[in-house]
């Protein structure tokens, strides 16, 4: 049986990762002459946005088969602005390539991606790129890459099968002391040393390296070569070791946590359970779902755990670029799709083992839509959240106060592709107001609240705590209340409202983060009680609680690297000072230095052009989201923000008396709760 292995590509934009696909996929026999960006013809960049570009925007999957094996090989988005989707797909990727400027060296988006797959515990080959530039010094690159990657990471002298390299043989040994032993007796069996590399990959111990020329085709087979090898598909024998043991790469890939149904069945005996990474919509408009199979298998018709109830599937899809083939059943570890589930969304466990996972990719900024008001609004909605069902990190949300439609966006050019998706896919412009900071609340003590909804013929009351939690945590849920007291069904829901939207804060609507909502107490109707009705008492005991909560606002701090001429470097360091920067050592690199450090996304986002200003066009700059902070200037920013709590979600609750609802405003709720509050 033919075994399947996804492999992702990913790198800093410009580094060639495109390129580089291409020849792969030629290599593989996908391909019949390798596309090119500046053609405009790549395989994996049809989307006309895409090739109008030259740069990657959508995650896309090309299949081949080689020596028995199915490799899934995906394309990500290079640009900074697009992480968000490059990480849905790292979500699915059982190892991955990471291609290195050579000319350049490592770059701000590299070491978030390498972080990300640290993150994501995928094993990693790197590729350093454009070895032919007259720029690219691959061994100063390679030792850079160990100095600020991983001391791990390992030149494997271009081996892509036969006799395994000196250097190889003894990095491998130093990592395992068996080996180790067998090196000292000259004992250099073939397959117990591609046993230990393979083992030691897969654990994410060694980061195999190789380089070459994508542009000229120089070094690719031989990395496709070596990607084969070091999952059991190349053409060194599994077995020629003295114990005669075979390498199966899921004795050391990690695995998914399967159902107690599931117990220790490999994979494909398991129940069917698989992680949703991608939705797009077809040319009819029609919903497609992209999955990863974890475990078990599944065949059209078949019903299966979706969030929310149960689903079932017409057809499954098998994705090479834009085409497909119906394929009559989906197993272990294969990227498939599916028109319809319209329940599910990027980061569900669907099947057995159900839930969401979190990813770490967030947006900083956020812009307000602007549109003729001849377009009624509903259309503008409607259009940004398809949009937003494809990419959840836009969080499309309305102002209530103003009427307004807000996007959160991770950069410039992100809008500009949006305000293109709008046109054409929808037939609407749009234009955005100016970027601004996307800031997040959180609590600096624990504050209980109390949530009410009692008109007639309903009944749902629920009390919680709000507790502050680590920072980056984002909102997590426990319970403390007893099944005697309320049914355990009833807390599950409990559970799904906290998570279903993003609660707001009350000190200028920003995004309610870093906190563990606790479940106190609660109380159903055994005639009136509904699932709804436990929604509206959810809201309102979280917004209650922030009422009486110590709020404090967050603020989004960057973590930025600068390259600039050693001429503009008193200008430069001047320019962070004034934005109270905080920064690492400067290092000189020739005539140019580099320095690294954190600053407010609120002063640095707006550097850009002054830094270019400064160094005459020839320095580079690159910053990312690293993590939330109080905001140093939060006063002026609630004072501007002139948000009035008791006008967006509301805190007060509804009683019932004589048959009939009456509000309840938030301060007198406690008061009025049928269960004992806690404080």
């Amino acid at each position: 049986m033919s075994k399947n292995h996804v492999i992702g590509i990913l790198a800093h934009v410009d580094a060639g990762k495109t390129t580089l696909s291409e020849q792969l996929l030629f290599h593989a026999g996908v391909l019949r002459t390798p596309g090119r960006v500046d053609h405009r013809d790549a395989f994996l960049d049809a989307h006309p946005l895409e090739r109008q570009r030259g740069i990657t925007i959508f995650s896309d999957q090309a299949v081949f088969q080689r020596n028995g094996h199915r490799y899934f090989w995906v394309d990500t988005p290079g640009h900074a602005d697009f992480a968000a989707e490059m990480e849905r797909a790292l979500s699915v990727l059982d190892m991955a390539v990471l291609v290195v400027n050579g000319a350049e060296g490592i770059q701000s988006h590299t070491e978030t991606l390498w972080g990300l797959l640290a993150a994501y515990g995928v094993p990693t080959v790197l590729f350093i790129n454009k070895t032919d530039r007259p720029a690219c010094n691959a061994p100063a690159v390679l030792a850079q890459l160990k100095q600020r990657l991983s001391g791990d990471i390992t030149d494997m002298g271009g081996w892509g099968g036969g006799a395994m390299p000196g250097g190889v043989i003894e990095a491998v040994a130093e990592r395992d002391e068996a080996l180790l032993d067998r090196w000292m007796a000259d004992d250099h069996d073939p397959g117990a040393w591609l046993e230990g590399l393979r083992g030691q990959f897969f654990r994410r111990q060694l980061f195999p390296v190789y380089s070459g020329s994508a542009l000229n085709d120089v070094g690719v087979e031989t990395l496709l070569d070596a990607l084969c090898l070091l999952c059991n598909g190349g053409n060194l024998p599994p077995q020629s070791g003295k114990n005669g043991m075979a390498t199966d790469r899921r004795r050391y890939m990690p695995q998914p946590a399967l159902p107690r149904s599931g117990g220790n069945l490999p994979p494909q005996d398991a129940p069917f359970s698989a992680l949703v990474y991608k939705v797009r919509h077809d040319a009819q408009g029609g919903r497609v779902c992209f999955f990863k199979v974890r475990s078990g298998s599944l065949r059209p018709r078949e019903e299966f755990p979706v969030p929310g109830g149960t689903a079932r599937v017409n057809e499954l899809r098998l994705y090479s670029g834009t085409k497909y083939t119906l394929i009559p059943e989906a197993g272990a570890g294969m990227l498939c799709a599916a028109p319809g589930l319209p329940e599910a969304r990027p980061g569900d466990v669907i099947g057995f083992g159900g839930g969401r996972n979190r990813f770490h990719t967030e947006p900083m900024l956020a812009a307000t839509v602007l549109f003729d008001k001849s377009v009624p609004a509903n259309r503008v909605l409607s259009a940004l959240l398809t949009l937003e069902d494809e990419d959840p990190a836009l969080s499309v949300s309305v102002n209530e106060a103003t009427g307004g439609i807000d996007l959160r966006v991770m950069g410039r050019i992100q809008l500009e592709v949006i305000r293109q998706l709008m046109q054409d896919r929808f037939a609407t412009a749009v234009d955005f107001g100016p970027m601004r900071v996307l800031y997040m609340e959180t609590v600096a003590a624990p504050a209980v609240g109390v949530g009410h909804y009692e008109p007639l013929r309903h009944y749902a009351e629920v009390q919680l705590r709000l507790v502050p939690g680590p920072r980056g945590s984002g909102v997590r849920f426990e319970s403390l209340c007893h099944v005697d007291e309320l049914a355990l069904n009833w807390q599950r829901l409990i559970e799904t409202h906290v998570y279903e939207k993003a609660h707001k804060g009350v000190l200028t609507g920003a995004p309610l983060t870093d906190v563990v909502v606790q479940l106190l107490h609660g109380r159903a109707h055994l005639k009136h009680t509904e699932g709804g009705d436990f929604r509206q008492s959810t809201y309102r005991a979280i917004r209650n609680a922030l009422m009486y909560a110590q709020s404090v606002l967050l603020e989004p701090i960057c973590r930025f690297t600068l390259r600039a001429p050693a001429d503009s470097y008193g200008k430069v360091m001047g320019d962070l000072a004034r934005m109270h920067a905080e920064t690492d050592a400067p290092q000189a690199e020739g005539e140019r230095f580099t320095i690294t450090g954190e600053a407010t996304v609120a002063e640095f986002s707006l550097y850009n052009d002054a830094f270019l200003a400064a160094t005459h066009g020839r320095g580079q700059l690159q910053y990312r989201l690293d993590h939330y902070a109080p905001c140093r200037d939060a006063g002026t920013v609630i004072e501007a923000a002139h948000y009035n709590p008791l006008a967006d979600d509301t805190p007060d609750s509804v009683f019932c008396s004589h048959g009939a609802g009456y509000t309840v405003p938030w301060n007198e709720v406690k008061a009025h709760a049928h269960c004992p509050v806690e404080e």
